[in-house]
């Protein structure tokens, strides 16, 4: 297998060199019938390759506002302790796997934005590693056993730097939208290299 490309779901591509935007959320962070509502709506669309793009970004939104809004599910990335240790997950492979350009760790999800390195360890070792050393370590904090996070990531490949602009704009702005603060600048779990 390519250690940059993976299918689960949905196809994965983290090509090195490239800058992508991935999302990664808890488990049951969303209940199961929305889930295939969403699943089938994304499949009984256009397959062009245009309107696949659109498409995609139609699926991730409703996806995303879903997250932002859900009243059920866990919300462990709250909690100031967990909350930081993803953050301080996602520097760790900063230089090592990406160079980060910007993340949001939000109650349920995390928004991660960065340039995926040429050498050094793959950014899906990377995002793998992220995922089961701060599940473990929250899992102990919450004194709970048990999946932690959702098996599978969204991840897009950036295609140009309006796009990126865009990207940067909707991360940080995350938790504004979602009504958890009032500037992004507030909100503890953002970073942006600026």
């Amino acid at each position: 297998m390519n250690p940059h490309d993976y299918r689960r779901n949905l196809p994965h591509l983290l090509p090195p060199g490239e800058t992508v935007f991935v999302t990664f959320r808890l488990a049951d962070s969303l209940p199961d019938g929305v889930l295939e509502q969403l699943r089938e709506e994304y499949q009984h669309q256009e397959p062009n390759e245009e309107a696949s793009y659109v498409r995609q970004k139609r699926y991730f939104g409703k996806f995303d506002a879903l997250l932002d809004h859900t009243a059920s599910g866990p919300m462990w990335l709250r909690e100031a302790a967990i909350g930081q240790l993803v953050a301080k997950a996602l520097h760790f492979f900063n230089g090592r796997a990406y160079s980060l350009i910007c993340y949001c760790v939000m109650p349920n999800h995390v928004h991660l934005v960065a340039t995926i390195a040429e050498a050094g360890v793959p950014m899906l070792r990377a995002l793998q590693s992220i995922k089961a050393y701060t599940a473990r370590r929250a899992n102990k904090h919450l004194n709970r056993t048990g999946q932690f996070w959702h098996r599978e990531s969204y991840d897009h490949v950036v295609r140009n730097v309006p796009e990126m602009q865009h990207i940067i704009v909707y991360t940080l702005e995350n938790p504004v939208r979602a009504g958890l603060t009032d500037a992004w600048q507030q909100w503890p779990y953002s970073y942006w290299i600026g």
